[in-house]
This record gives C-alpha cells, structure tokens and sequence, in this order.
C-alpha cells in the first residue's frame, strides 16, 4: 500500500444497512431464508453452441414462437420490444391471457436458445387506465416461471418527448384524476447463471459509459415513427446500451419481435452478429432496408 493512503474499510450487512459499499460482504443477506432457492447454482457448466453462418446477420420471416434456425445455448442476448396488442396497425386483436401466452412462448424458445448466463431484456409499457394493465409484473411472473433468474429493471424515463401525453383525467378535481406514464421499463434476465466467462472476450463498454448504464433509470428520447416507418419503434440507443453492456465483441443478438430492425442495427454496428424474427413481410424489409443503409453510411 503507498504511503499516506487509508485501506479501505470491509463492510457487511447490519440489521439497519451501511454506507460503505466498499469490500462490501453481502452473504449475510443472501443465506437468508428469503434468498432460499432463489439463486442460480454456484456451479454451472458453461454451454455456448455455434450458429450456422448462413442463419447469422439474418432477419426471418415467420413467428419466433419456433426458431429452429438456432441451435440449443446458441444466443448471448436478446433485446426486445413485442407489441403491445394496443390497436397499432400490426397488432392482432388478442385478449390478454392470448396475448400473454403469446409471450411466454416466445420467451420460454429464447430461454432455449440462449447460452449459459445469456441475458434476455424486455422493454414495455404498461397500458390503459381502466383499469391498468400492469404488463410489467405480468411478464416478469412469466419469465420466473419460464425458468430465468431476473437481474433487474431499468425505468426508461422519456423525458421530453413524453410530454405531449394529456390523460390527466378529471382536470384539478379529486373525483378522477390519472396519471401520466412518461417512462417505459427494460426488464432484465438471465439463464442458468449470473456470469459469463471472460477469457477470450472482449468487451467494449468504456468507464463513462459503464457507470451511466449500469444506473436504473435512463433517460433518453423516444424514437420518432414516422422518421422509422413503423408505428412503435424503440431508438437505437436502448439496444446499443444493453448489448454495450451485456455483450462481448462478436456476440450473437436476438430480437424475436424485430419490427423495424433497430436491434438488428445496432448490433451491427457494435460488432455483434444479429439475429431477428417478424412474421410482417413489409417490416422484415424494412429492417434489412435499415440494416443496409446503416451499413452504408459507416464506411
């Protein structure tokens, strides 16, 4: 240690918490009874299978509720935005226990596809006010059940671009006011495993950008439709954070509902192989149109 310079004070978990982060001996907490059977095994053998070359850099068109183009523990990440079943022009009229089972079938093949400590990131909103639907929570008993370990969740916070919304329900008066979402939320998995090995990777993410995301809000604009061509597109700085952080140079993304490609494009241009499923033929074009262009203008 050089001279002049305090060590560093080892914490644990008190009955009433600490400020000390450093060191920090959380094993108390996590051999409570609460954590019983919560957590993946210490042990795990790490499975990570090849795509076939042909099927990488590829957008599919037909439903990803069976994507035999991938292999069993094939995939590192998969983010994603499924529609919402809301009344856009792509949506089919779904209840919503179809619309739910819809999604855990898609989840419960990406829980095949992906590898060990493969992570799956879900962006959605909740919907309605009469009553509210509370996706979110809907989705996350689902993937638990599916069988992921979840990681956490990052509110979207809109900003800006939010504040045209006008649901205020009774104007001033107590009788039935309504809140306004302005946020959206990244829900955040993994399969069999919290880690993924790191020798022989490399990753990409700097330091400013490392402490920015790995914070549970993020704050950033929604992307235009119009200027996209698609009803609902997320922009592109949602998928390039999750694969800057969640992913290794040359990894393979997912994206089960492509939509306009984003996902597709922006692990392009990362330097990660893509993957993605649209059973909308003109969407599917579309994405490849993006992923073309985007191409294009990075030389």
């Amino acid at each position: 240690m050089s001279k002049g310079r305090k060590k560093q004070k080892s914490t644990s978990t008190s009955a009433f918490g600490t400020k000390g982060r450093y060191g920090h001996d959380s094993s108390k907490f996590y051999n409570t009874r609460m954590y019983a059977g919560e957590s993946p095994p210490e042990k795990v053998d790490y499975i990570d299978n090849a795509v076939a070359g042909e099927d990488l850099d590829k957008v599919f068109c037909h439903t990803s509720e069976a994507m035999t183009e991938l292999p069993d523990n094939s995939v590192h990440l998969m983010v994603t935005s499924p529609p919402y079943n809301a009344s856009k022009e792509y949506d089919d009229d779904l209840s919503l226990k179809e619309y739910l089972a819809l999604l855990k079938r898609v989840f419960a093949e990406t829980h095949r596809v992906l590898a060990t400590g493969g992570r799956a990131c879900i962006n959605i909103a909740n919907l309605g006010r009469k009553p509210y639907i509370p996706l979110h929570a809907m989705i996350i008993n689902d993937m638990l059940d599916i069988g992921y370990y979840m990681r956490g969740e990052i509110i979207w916070d809109k900003g800006s671009s939010a504040g045209g919304s006008c649901a205020w329900g009774s104007w001033r008066a107590a009788s039935n006011p309504v809140l306004r979402d302005v946020h959206e939320y990244i829900l955040v998995f993994c399969k069999d495993s919290f880690k993924r090995p790191k020798a022989g990777n490399e990753s990409t993410i700097g330091r400013d950008e490392f402490l920015e995301s790995t914070k549970s809000v993020w704050t950033f604009n929604a992307a235009s439709a119009k200027s996209v061509g698609h009803p609902a597109p997320f922009p592109e700085e949602l998928p390039s954070r999750l694969i800057d952080l969640y992913t290794f140079k040359g990894d393979v993304v997912l994206d089960p509902f492509c939509g306009a490609g984003t996902t597709c494009v922006a692990a392009k241009k990362l330097g990660r192989r893509y993957v993605g499923y649209d059973i909308s033929e003109e969407y599917v074009e579309l994405a490849q149109r993006r992923i073309a262009d985007s191409a294009k203008n990075s030389k």
